[in-house]
């Protein structure tokens, strides 16, 4: 086919027709992610929806987004929940503490008594050195 003999219509129809196959695939990725994100399924369950989706793919698709979508939202908001609270943990071990909270705990333990004037003193001078 030369270029010359690809009209514009044919184009449009090509876009198209890539749009709709690219939404399917992340239909199908979307689908099999919260298949395996499910925990609650069992692996029998999910090896089933697999095959129907390979086999019969469009009506598994509609009829697994019918029955299971109201979950799909909970499930990849747990995940994500997870997630922040794994990385705001590694966060928070390495980056460690600041002078200025050692000296907050420092300035706390001393109010409530645990240490006296004299440790204070030496503790905050060793933490400002």
């Amino acid at each position: 086919m030369l270029i010359a003999d690809y009209s514009f219509g044919e184009a449009l129809g090509t876009v198209l027709a890539v749009f709709i196959f690219v939404a399917w695939i992340m239909v199908l990725f979307t689908i099999l992610s919260d298949l395996f994100r499910d925990h609650e399924m069992s692996g029998w369950g999910k090896a089933i929806w697999v095959v129907f989706l390979i086999f019969i793919p469009f009506l598994t698709a509609l009829i697994y987004l019918i029955a299971r979508g109201g979950g799909m939202r909970e499930r990849a908001l747990k995940e994500q929940s997870e997630q922040k609270k794994h990385f705001d943990q590694y966060i928070r071990d390495t980056a460690g503490t600041s002078k200025v909270d050692e000296l907050a705990n420092l300035a706390e333990l001393h109010d409530k008594g645990k240490i006296n004037d004299a440790e204070y003193e030496q503790l905050k001078a060793k933490l400002l050195a």
